[in-house]
């Protein structure tokens, strides 16, 4: 039997139309005549897409007894049995009711299809496996309803339901998604725009990454190798040199003239790492490609134009960005063809631009070798200049002597010797040098053809060659050292630079400065640890065969830095002092911070402390002096008052004596809470009954507060009193702030694992920039009421609340105003 064809319906968060589009295919399917039923669909009590049902075959759900409740699902079996030619199957990620055939909704659907039925189903973006965490790290939420990305991936036909993240919040808003309760919660997590934002780049991208992925796939099926340019790929190469940048902002202004252009960067490392490259330069343009919305990539080789062209390959890439030469006129000639050379030769149909630079042409740093200034290569074509120039300049000038002719004869075998000390160094000018003087002796000098050294003067002549071609030869040498040095020096500096700008960067310094040790010497592991012996930062994977080098940082010793792997040579041995000194200052500068911090704590301490004697000199003395007049009133007085001054003095003592009690209370409550040692007692409890208890206390009528508690929501894991004294006093201050006749609403609701109760004002609001000093002590952020308190009613919640596992959290109110919102965990069943 053929297996059914699937057809996704993939979108960015609920309510974007998924299930109405879905319906709506449907529809137009039976209108064609086919065969089509709804399998299960969920209208979340949404008209439009219940007005979708109607006209629409049903196949009727399936109830399902779970722990004394009836649940309805769909009947796999009625589906199944009536055999329809496409099935409606909504929300695809839906987890069954235990005992079912099957534990989630796409195995059902895979039955389904086995069937030879075709499916139309939903999902959202966040159900997607591989994007939960993703999702998950953007919205805060866990999603426990996940699909594997192989079903989705299978599916014949996966389209993306868009819709613009503000519409979808108008949608919202106007109550088309939610009921009326959860519009503000929703509004204020879930349905954030940047939250919306996010969630639809995600699945737009997913999308495009299955399109491509397909795409591969028919290639390598199809044994394809050429490029298609159906999207333009952009490769930049990179050397670490001062090019980097320039050809970074080519490449993006190339991806650019295309929609949906990608730009990557690429930088082909020796087994040697970043010996040979700058690594500052390196770091700064992977944060410009990255700035730029491309990406950055690393591959080793040591035939770097091979290498470009396969990674350019294996990405399908369009183009190919690369510098040009840096080499100079001298270099190029002596080594033949450069990158460039070899990279257009082998790019096939992809297309390559070269981008001049200012870095174009200029000196070449010669290789790193140990046995003297002049590379290997250099010494060989010294004698391969000799050996070959020798022989035809001897030709040329033997059909051509004269008896005059003797002189000119030397002189050019002298500039022969010249040529070769300028290429190849002393030992290819001495070859050349002994060469052409027994040459000149043997053919040029009577007697002819011998080799006899009869004049003194010509052993002189010979012994003058020698002479000129080593000082030539030094000459060329020293200069050769000299260029080495200076390219060693400016290495050195760019990495010194790299390591101070590791400094700068602040707590990250020490990993930093371990990790550019390793690449800069080639190690194979680094490692940091303390006088203890405690491990304060690694880079690689030190060996186990004590083959390291140890050196202390610090005087007395206070770290040990050691290197694992090769030695290090004299030049190294210096560099590596001077990252030594940094990694002291590192950790110096790391114990600065930790004082630093102290301090800050001390100096915090010390602020309560003098708002603490001001609240007691000022909000403290205030309730104290009118109890012990109205005291003293009483004791002096007592036979000359009537009883109506009496029973107003003794209120006037009741009424002071218990503010004063709660100032007091406060102040120890706030002082616990500092230090750390507040008693907690978690317990299941119900949040509606804490708010209608809060709501009771502060003598609130429903023409104060407004509430809107959900039934459903589950009990939360929480102190009953603490949770209590937030209430009351976050709602005390929003009923404070409120407009007249406007009141304040209380909600609850749940969101995932926690339960929101959010109390919202429409009175002015606190600006964003002023919204941590709301939660500090003795603050009232310009409450001139000196009768309402100290300002510790917002510290204190915000201590219980993160004393009981949750959060006091402050958010605009939609249409102006403050929410705050108390979170809790929920009670676990």
């Amino acid at each position: 039997m053929k297996r059914g064809r699937l057809r996704v319906l993939l979108g960015a968060a609920p309510g974007v139309g998924k299930t109405y589009a879905m319906l709506e295919e449907g529809r137009r399917l039976l209108a064609d005549g086919t065969d089509v039923v709804i399998a299960v669909v969920e209208t979340h009590g949404r008209a439009a897409t219940a007005a979708l049902v109607e006209g629409l075959p049903i196949v009727p759900r399936r109830s399902v007894a779970h722990r004394g409740v009836e649940l309805s699902e769909m009947d796999l079996d009625a589906v199944l049995a009536r055999a329809p030619r496409v099935a409606l199957v909504d929300e695809l990620a839906h987890t069954n009711v235990p005992g079912s055939a099957h534990e989630k909704r796409w195995q059902d659907v895979q039955q389904i299809l086995d069937a030879g039925i075709d499916v139309i189903t939903t999902v959202n973006v966040q159900h997607i496996e591989s994007l939960n965490d993703v999702v998950e790290q953007i919205t805060g939420v866990t999603q426990r309803e996940t699909v594997p990305d192989a079903v989705v991936r299978a599916a014949d036909q996966v389209e993306v339901i868009d819709l613009a993240p503000q519409s979808l919040r108008d949608r919202l808003a106007a109550g088309v998604v939610y009921p009326a309760e959860r519009i503000d919660a929703a509004l204020s997590n879930y349905f954030r725009l940047g939250n919306l934002t996010a969630l639809r780049e995600l699945a737009l991208l997913w999308l495009a990454d299955e399109v491509d992925s397909a795409l591969r796939t028919y290639r390598a099926e199809q044994g394809i190798s050429g490029t298609w340019q159906a999207r333009e790929r952009v490769v930049v190469a990179l050397t670490g040199g001062p090019e980097g940048e320039t050809l970074l902002r080519r490449g993006a202004r190339i991806a650019a003239r295309s929609a949906g252009g990608e730009l990557l960067a690429v930088h082909v490392s020796s087994q040697d790492g970043l010996r040979a490259a700058a690594p500052g330069a390196l770091a700064a343009q992977r944060e410009l490609i990255e700035s730029l919305g491309g990406t950055y990539h690393q591959v080793v080789g040591d035939d770097i134009p091979r290498a470009l062209v396969e990674f350019a390959r294996s990405v399908n890439a369009t183009q190919l960005v690369i510098g040009v030469s840096r080499r100079g006129r001298l270099k190029a000639a002596l080594t033949g063809p450069g990158i460039g050379a070899t990279v257009i030769r082998e790019s096939g149909d992809i297309d390559v631009h070269i981008v001049t630079h200012s870095a174009a042409g200029g000196r070449f740093a010669l290789p790193r070798v140990t046995g003297g200034a002049l590379s290997r290569q250099r010494v060989v074509l010294g004698f391969v200049v000799a050996l070959v120039g020798g022989p035809l300049l001897t030709w040329l000038l033997y059909v051509s002597r004269t008896p005059e002719s003797i002189t000119s004869d030397v002189l050019a075998f002298q500039l022969l010797v010249v040529v070769v000390a300028l290429t190849g160094g002393i030992w290819p000018a001495l070859f050349a040098a002994v060469l052409s003087g027994l040459t000149l002796d043997y053919l040029f000098v009577a007697p002819q053809f011998t080799v006899e050294i009869s004049d003194p003067l010509h052993l002189w002549a010979l012994f003058l060659y020698v002479i000129i071609a080593a000082l030539v030869s030094y000459i060329v040498d020293q200069a050769a050292r000299r260029a080495r040095v200076a390219h060693r020096a400016t290495a050195e500096a760019e990495l010194l630079a790299s390591v101070a700008g590791s400094i700068l960067r602040g707590e990250s310094a020490v990993p930093a400065l371990i990790a550019r040790t390793r690449e800069a010497f080639g190690m194979s592991g680094v490692r940091l640890t303390a006088a203890d012996g405690t491990v304060l930062a690694t880079d690689g994977e030190p060996v186990r065969d004590n083959r390291f080098t140890s050196i202390p940082i610090g005087e007395p010793s206070r770290a040990t830095l050691e290197l694992h792997g090769g030695p290090l040579d004299a030049s190294e041995r210096r560099l590596l002092d001077v990252i030594v000194a940094q990694l002291g200052a590192a950790l110096e500068r790391t114990d600065l911070t930790a004082t630093a911090r102290e301090a800050g704590a001390l100096a915090e301490t010390d602020q309560v402390r003098s708002a603490l004697l001001s609240a007691v000199s000022h909000d403290l003395r205030r309730p104290l002096a009118a109890a012990v007049a109205a005291v003293g009133g009483l004791r002096n007085l007592d036979e000359n008052l009537s009883p109506e001054d009496r029973r107003e003095l003794l209120e006037t003592a009741d009424e002071s004596l218990t503010t004063l009690s709660t100032l007091v209370t406060d102040l120890l409550d706030v002082s616990r809470v500092q230090a750390g040692v507040l008693a907690v007692s978690l317990r299941p409890v119900d949040a509606a009954d804490v708010v209608l208890a809060a709501v009771e206390e502060l003598g609130l009528g429903p023409s104060s507060v407004d509430l809107a508690l959900d039934r459903d929501l589950p009990p939360v894991h929480a102190d009953p009193v603490l949770l209590q004294r937030v209430v009351v006093n976050v709602l005390a201050n929003a009923h404070r702030h409120s407009p007249a006749g406007i009141p304040v609403r209380v909600s609850t609701s749940r969101l995932g694992g926690s339960a929101q109760l959010r109390i919202i004002d429409h009175g002015p609001g606190i600006p964003i920039d002023r919204r941590d000093d709301v939660f500090a002590p003795f603050q009232r952020l310009g409450d001139t009421d000196n009768a309402t308190g100290l300002g510790l009613g917002l510290a204190l919640s915000k201590g219980f609340s993160e004393g009981m596992g949750g959060a006091l959290t402050p958010e605009d109110t939609p249409g102006g105003g403050l929410t705050m919102v108390i979170e809790l965990p929920l009670a676990v069943s």
